[in-house]
C-alpha cells in the first residue's frame, strides 16, 4: 500500500504507515497540521488504495448535528417520515477542521466512533463497513475554535502531526505539479486499490489470531498506568487506550 500510495504522495511515509495501521486494526486518525501539508489528499489517497466510499465534512461553527448524521424527514407525496441520511453515512469520513464545531456537533461523532452506527430520532441506523475517521485540526489558528472533548480524543488511536515537507521533497512536488499532476484526480495518477473493504475483514481476523504473550499484556498495562500516575498529565490512557494499542 505504501508503495502504491507514493504515486501521489510525496514523503509523508510516518503517516501513511500509521493510517494503514488505523485501518487495519479498525482505529481513527486525528491529523494536526497548517493548511496546504496534503491532509486531504492523505485521507482521499487511503480511500482509494482500498476502493472504498469517501465522504467530507467540513466543520464549521454553526454545523448541526442533524447535518452529520441525518435527520428524519416528512415526505408529503407518501404521507410518511423517512430517513434522510447525512454525510456520516460513508467508509472513509473527512472531518475536516473538527474543532471548528461546538462540543454538540462533534459529540455527533461519538457513537459512529466507537460503535459503528448512529441513531437519529431513536432510530439506530448501521453504518458502512469499513468505517473509520480521520478528522483534522489547524494547530496555528485558535479563533473560533473549540477543544476537542477528551471523550473524543480518546476515541483516536494516532494522533499525527503534518509537518512541511523537507526541500527535496517540496521540489518533486512542484516537479510532479508541473507535469500534470491533478490532486482532483488521482486516477489520472495510475493509482489503483490494492485491497477490497471485503478483505480488510479477513486481515483484521488475522490481525486477532496473532498470539500475544503474556508479558506483551503486562508490558502494555504498565504504559498506560504509567500515564495515570505522570503529573504532568490532567488525565491518563483508558482502558480503551490499551485495548487499541493492542490491536495496533
Amino acid at each position: 500500500m505504501r508503495q502504491e500510495a507514493a504515486r501521489v504522495l510525496v514523503g509523508q511515509d510516518e503517516a501513511i504507515e500509521h493510517l494503514i495501521i488505523a485501518l487495519m486494526s479498525g482505529g481513527h486518525v486525528l491529523l494536526e497540521g497548517v493548511p496546504g501539508t496534503a491532509k486531504t489528499l492523505l485521507a482521499k489517497t487511503l480511500a482509494s488504495l482500498i476502493d472504498a466510499e469517501y465522504g467530507r465534512i467540513q466543520f464549521t461553527p454553526d454545523l448541526m448535528p442533524s447535518d452529520v448524521v441525518g435527520t428524519i424527514v416528512y415526505d408529503i407525496q407518501s404521507s410518511s417520515f423517512n430517513l434522510k441520511r447525512g454525510p456520516i453515512f460513508t467508509q472513509i469520513l473527512l472531518a475536516d477542521e473538527i474543532n471548528r464545531a461546538p462540543a454538540k456537533t462533534q459529540s455527533a461523532l461519538l457513537e459512529a466512533m466507537e460503535e459503528r452506527q448512529v441513531t437519529i430520532e431513536g432510530n439506530t441506523q448501521p453504518l458502512p463497513y469499513p468505517f473509520m475517521v480521520i478528522a483534522t485540526q489547524n494547530p496555528v489558528e485558535m479563533d473560533g475554535t473549540y477543544p476537542l472533548p477528551e471523550a473524543q480524543l480518546d476515541r483516536f488511536l494516532f494522533k499525527i502531526k503534518i509537518n512541511y515537507l523537507p526541500q527535496a521533497e517540496e521540489v518533486e512536488v512542484l516537479r510532479r505539479y508541473h507535469q500534470g499532476f491533478d490532486a482532483h484526480n488521482l486516477a489520472a495518477t495510475g493509482l489503483r486499490p490494492v485491497i477490497t473493504p471485503e478483505h480488510i475483514d479477513s486481515v483484521r481476523q488475522f490481525i486477532q489470531s496473532v498470539r500475544v504473550e503474556e508479558g506483551i499484556l503486562n508490558y502494555i498495562v504498565s504504559i498506560v498506568s504509567a500515564t495515570r500516575k505522570n503529573p504532568d498529565l490532567s488525565l491518563g490512557s483508558s482502558t480503551r487506550a490499551a485495548v487499541a494499542l493492542l490491536l495496533a
